[in-house]
């Protein structure tokens, strides 16, 4: 590739906004970028190539935006999507809203029209961080090329900051095509690593924690429900420890499915109604009570029911009014709440009498559910390839198949009948609902978990949104 700066005799080495923008990516950590280059992006993508950031091209950019948001969920850094301008970046939009949606770190970065001659109707021309400013929780623009290195920082801080989320990056051609020298260009990369964002800790106090564990220990049906929120937080050694020393049953949202088995003896998930309609004390971990926990409300849930509510967001909690609240990482929460019950321990135990009608429920439906998969149904109905699937699936051990699932009917029996039993092991379309993300999700796991097989199991609607990318996945020689 030709130097798009040459150096003449004597002067100073000169690097332009692509260069500048590459290195702030790889300086910050980033070493995957998603997304569809062309003007103004394309040399932005090359340099970042050059400098060890593997880009995976799409043939649109919803689909990258889609692999770039799961990216972010399954490796805990921000996932990074390029766009090209104007129309460009509205594709992208898709992504990042679901991003915002699932509470996934996401960055979508794209080029924009020459700011001199904004307004006078350029080239794909769209004032980009205004329509990004509804889909987003940060969004920054560089409006010169010293400006880059500290806006690629804060974009990637913010997208993992609190409540993660979808930032936008717009990076003007004009940016792009001035220049520093090498020797300025280091020093702003240095300026903007000093200012970097420092990771928040939890602020629980002590007194909320020992109130959290006394209303467990005094509960007669408790319940510990965990979500994809404790998925990212990677909380799943304190839930598998706070579990079995305390003998709780728990209920995993779709997505919080593995964190601890599918199979575990406390499982409450063939018996989810029961569980949820009669406990009296809820602790709820990195799970929001909306729409996929009936908002918290009867006739689901007990209208005396007590939530224990644990999220990285104080809005969140302030929205949801829980009996208690604790606002910090669920990691972090649950290792204080285990320290807690290892000072005074408890524990319900097996005969427990809520305990036993959890389990009861449980084996009666499993057993219901297993006599429905075992009819040989001619022609088939919707369980008899979800049992093909779920047994394929049990018989390759671990690492155990990351499972992207979308579609209606697809989740809702894939949900009962497919099994998890690894952390992060399943995608699906979330809290928005999204149907089109299975490939771009399929082709994030692949490149988060290159040791993992993906299965993709999805309805015929759901797949045709993004069925074109299936041509790329043949590219990269991932079918």
């Amino acid at each position: 590739m030709a130097d798009p700066n040459p150096n003449p005799t004597g002067a100073p080495a000169r690097i332009d906004g692509n260069v500048l923008a590459a290195k702030s990516l790889a300086r910050f950590g980033v070493d995957r970028m998603f997304g569809v280059v062309g003007i103004p992006v394309t040399s932005l993508a090359n340099r970042a190539v050059a400098l060890g950031v593997r880009f995976i091209a799409f043939h649109n950019e919803q689909s990258a935006g889609y692999a770039a948001s799961s990216y972010g969920y399954l490796t805990g850094r921000p996932g990074v999507l390029l766009t090209v301008s104007g129309p460009g970046c509205v594709h992208g939009l898709a992504g990042m809203s679901n991003a915002m949606a699932n509470a996934w770190p996401m960055v979508m970065i794209s080029g924009s029209c020459d700011q001199q001659d904004f307004g006078r109707g350029d080239f794909q021309e769209l004032d980009q961080v205004e329509a990004v400013k509804p889909f987003s929780k940060f969004s920054a623009k560089a409006r010169d090329i010293r400006e880059v290195p500290g806006c690629v920082a804060r974009v990637l801080d913010h997208a993992v900051s609190g409540r993660p989320g979808g930032c936008y990056l717009d990076l003007p051609t004009d940016v792009l095509h001035q220049t520093v020298t090498e020797s300025e260009a280091e020093s702003l990369l240095d300026e903007a690593e000093k200012c970097r964002l420092k990771e928040e800790m939890s602020n629980v106090l002590s007194s909320q924690i020992e109130e959290a564990v006394a209303l467990l220990r005094g509960a007669a049906r408790p319940l510990i429900v965990f979500g994809k929120g404790a998925a990212f937080a990677r909380a799943e050694d304190e839930l598998r420890k706070l579990v079995e020393v305390s003998g709780i049953p728990f209920l995993p949202t779709p997505m919080g499915k593995g964190l601890l088995p599918d199979t575990h003896e406390l499982a409450a998930t063939a018996a989810r109604s029961l569980a949820i309609g009669k406990c009296d004390v809820a602790l709820v971990v990195g799970a929001r009570l909306n729409w996929l926990l009936h908002f918290g409300e009867p006739p689901k849930w007990s209208r005396d029911v007590k939530f224990i509510l644990v999220d990285v967001s104080k809005e969140e909690i302030e929205l949801r009014k829980p009996f208690l609240g604790l606002v910090g990482d669920a990691k972090r929460v649950l290792e204080l709440i285990n320290k807690e019950i290892k000072d005074d321990p408890f524990c319900l135990g097996r005969s427990h009498p809520w305990v036993e009608a959890i389990s009861k429920k449980s084996k009666e439906n499993v057993l219901r559910m297993e006599a429905q998969l075992a009819k040989e149904v001619v022609p088939f109905n919707f369980l008899t390839p979800m049992k093909i699937i779920r047994d394929a699936i049990l018989g390759m051990g671990s690492p155990a198949p990351i499972l992207v699932s979308e579609g209606a009917n697809t989740m809702d029996i894939g949900r009962a009948v497919l099994v998890q039993t690894e952390p992060r092991t399943r995608l699906d379309a979330g809290t928005w609902g999204t149907m089109g993300v299975g490939l771009g999700y399929c082709v994030a796991a692949a490149v988060a978990s290159p040791d993992r097989l993906v299965v993709a199991v999805e309805g015929d609607s759901g797949f045709g949104f993004s069925a074109m990318e299936v041509e790329f996945d043949i590219s990269y020689r991932w079918l």
